[in-house]
């Protein structure tokens, strides 16, 4: 099997905290592993296709305001219709607290393993544009 891979990197927005000190839902990640699906049924058929169900979800750690997290995925299993994918988010940029510097942020040595899922996504018979040997 082809391995088909996925990395989006991005800063998480003042206007994604949901909550006080900043926190941002955990939702949040669930839309990343969402945009990580879709570029991974491009590659993978030529075709958005549709995410049918999370068989695990867990939130390890907080994610704040000004955080920059990296959402990885990969299909594991293909069936006739079905992707198995799994997914992981990661804190590879904190924001920090730091007297008289709103905008300070620390580069993590080690990345912080915020979120980690597995789902099923299906592109139909008919959609699929790309052969696989």
């Amino acid at each position: 099997m082809t391995e088909f891979t996925s990395l989006i990197r991005l800063r998480i927005s003042a206007h994604e905290a949901h909550y006080a000190g900043g926190l941002v839902d955990g939702a949040k990640m669930l839309n990343l592993f969402g945009d990580v699906a879709t570029e991974l049924l491009i590659q993978s058929d030529g075709d958005e296709g549709l995410f049918v169900a999370y068989d695990s979800v867990e939130f390890l750690a907080p994610v704040h305001a000004g955080d920059y997290i990296e959402a990885t995925g990969r299909i594991v299993s293909l069936g006739k219709s079905s992707r198995k994918m799994i997914f992981e988010a990661r804190k590879v940029i904190a924001s920090v607290q730091v007297a008289g510097q709103p905008s300070a942020a620390d580069l993590l040595a080690v990345p912080v393993l915020v979120c980690r899922a597995s789902g099923t996504c299906v592109v139909p018979a008919a959609c699929q544009r790309k052969a696989r040997g």
